[in-house]
């Protein structure tokens, strides 16, 4: 059944839900004494991420102007570690970042995040301030979660009986059960986030904070690897209930091992066909003077949802794509 029409009243309410939570995350890091800074929307190099998609534009003014292709942000993530490197500190953004081809329930092709990095800090201390935001949101509508905090191979023993790290391909596809999947083109890691998504995530409880750590080496983005056996990417995902809120990283501040990820996920983009964005390089370049840091973002959108107890993201914006 189509869901009726929002009334006036429910977009203006939905509006001052989101003022007051913009006003609780400043108050949040004011009292933290971490800076509020403000980014480029537009930037001359891409996200290499093969899964995202990044909006394009071009710039008509004079020449020397700089590169005439930009690519609007997909996160603030770049620039931050460039101000980190710079001897900023501990900083947050919060603002608009835009995703091409993503539009649905629970996505918008722009969306509001916020990002910050916190000095010094490993990720499991990130966990902590991450939760404590979380929980003072919902305290903002009466509601209270529980924590639940694992690894991320307990949590696919726990739930799906394999072990990730040790499991093949075939064992991953079976785990899916009568999840029907075209496998063209499927690796080892679409597998383990296929059941991630189709068996697991949506059984995690309504009322409870979860928190996923030390992911595979081979998801770590631009997290660091701690060597082991098996090596693991110091990595959280914080969902609560069966949406994920957060993503965070112990970041990589190596340029060279960042470089080869970038040209390893170029290499995936130029095999799917998809577009080849420009490497950051004044992100490479500054990251050997990045200090030892910890950075998450959450999806403030995805949090104004769980706080009004809606599962369309439409419910929490003033427009979304289709009436922008």
């Amino acid at each position: 059944m189509e869901r009726p029409a929002r009334g006036i009243a429910f977009v203006i309410e939905a509006l001052r839900q989101r003022a007051r939570l913009n006003a609780l995350i400043r108050d949040f890091f004011a009292q933290r004494q971490v800076l509020e800074v403000e980014t480029p929307i537009l930037s001359a190099a891409g996200n290499t991420e093969p899964n995202i998609e990044s909006f394009q534009t071009h710039f008509t003014g004079h020449a020397d102007a700089g590169a005439p292709l930009r690519w609007l942000r997909t996160s603030p993530e770049y620039p931050l570690k460039r101000l980190l490197a710079a001897g900023v500190g501990d900083c947050y953004e919060l603002g608009r970042v835009f995703r091409n081809g993503e539009a649905g329930g629970r996505h918008n092709p722009e969306f509001t995040m916020l990002e910050w990095y916190r000095v010094g800090w490993d990720h499991h201390r990130l966990i902590d301030e991450t939760v404590a935001l979380v929980r003072q949101a919902l305290a903002m509508v009466g509601r209270q979660a529980s924590l639940r905090v694992l690894t991320y191979r307990e949590l696919f023993i726990e739930s799906v009986g394999l072990d990730p790290f040790l499991a093949d391909e075939a064992q991953l596809q079976a785990g899916l059960g009568d999840v029907s999947i075209q496998a063209d083109g499927l690796n080892r890691d679409d597998w383990l986030d296929l059941l991630m998504t189709h068996r697991i995530q949506s059984r995690f409880a309504s009322d409870c904070i979860t928190v996923i750590h030390d992911w595979p080496a081979t998801q770590a983005a631009l997290a660091r690897i701690r060597p082991g056996e098996p090596p693991v990417a110091e990595r959280f995902e914080l969902y609560l209930g069966a949406v994920e809120l957060a993503n965070g990283y112990h970041e990589l501040n190596d340029a060279d091992e960042q470089r080869q990820r970038f040209e390893r996920d170029l290499v995936v983009r130029e095999a799917r066909g998809t577009v080849l964005p420009p490497l950051d390089e004044p992100l490479l370049a500054a990251l050997p003077a990045m200090p030892a840091c910890a950075g998450v973002a959450v999806g403030v959108d995805r949090l104004l949802m769980a706080l009004a107890g809606t599962p369309r993201i439409a419910d929490v914006l003033a427009f979304d794509f289709g009436n922008a």
